[in-house]
């Protein structure tokens, strides 16, 4: 597969290739300086399937750089990298469509793990997001009594809950249907099911509202 790296710090966008050179031999990568230039090398290669996008360019700052290029990469996979660790921010890009973000304090191995999450169709998630938007949990309970509660409230079936289990865990739906040993079709309609009860509209949405929930003990 081909992927872009979009960066403006030479130096970072230098040690990244090198380090996907390394441990992702199979992916061809590609590299842009700033906005505009990513937005030809799209157009150039159509077949680009991953973007990993610094959201602090030169030429674009923020979300809005997102929402550009989202709006011409339907299709590509955008993995956010970033010098911030804002929770909020994180929620936001992933809420406009990011696959990922993963901020530029994070270990190489975490970044490399990161990435396997993606590569494979699931959603990374950085820690401090769940840390931020999980609640405290209560001294007279532990996760696993808290989470049996939250699941009972919720009314979610046993299925659902694996489902659930899984996509916190980044996995993509045909690792799903494998795991669960079930058809894409069934993997989609209890997704849609737990959308409903969880109040959500996406893959994501639901990994941080079941973290907001506090939903840690989704045993398999």
């Amino acid at each position: 597969m081909k992927a872009l790296l979009v960066d403006d710090h030479a130096l970072f966008r230098s040690g990244l290739m090198m380090l996907l050179a390394t441990r992702f031999p199979e992916v061809v990568m590609r590299e842009a300086d700033g906005l505009t230039a990513a937005l030809a090398h799209l157009d150039a290669e159509p077949d680009i399937e991953l973007v990993l996008l610094d959201l602090g360019l030169r030429d674009s700052d923020g979300l809005p750089t997102l929402r550009q290029l989202r709006a011409v990469s339907d299709e590509r996979t955008l993995v956010v990298l970033s010098a911030s660790d804002d929770p909020d921010t994180m929620i936001a890009a992933l809420n406009e469509g990011a696959a990922g973000f993963i901020p530029k304090t994070t270990r190489i191995g975490a970044i490399e793990q990161a990435l396997r999450v993606v590569l494979g169709g699931g959603i990374y998630l950085p820690p401090a997001v769940y840390s931020a938007v999980a609640p405290l949990p209560e001294m007279t309970q532990s996760d696993e009594d808290r989470s049996a509660e939250i699941i009972d409230r919720l009314g979610l079936s046993p299925r659902q809950v694996d489902v659930l289990r899984l996509l916190t865990a980044g996995q993509s739906n045909k690792v799903i249907c494998r795991e669960l040993d079930l058809a894409e079709s069934t993997i989609k309609t209890h997704l849609l099911g737990l959308f409903r009860k969880l109040g959500v509209g996406s893959r994501t949405e639901a990994v941080v509202a079941a973290a907001r929930l506090g939903l840690k003990s989704l045993r398999g």
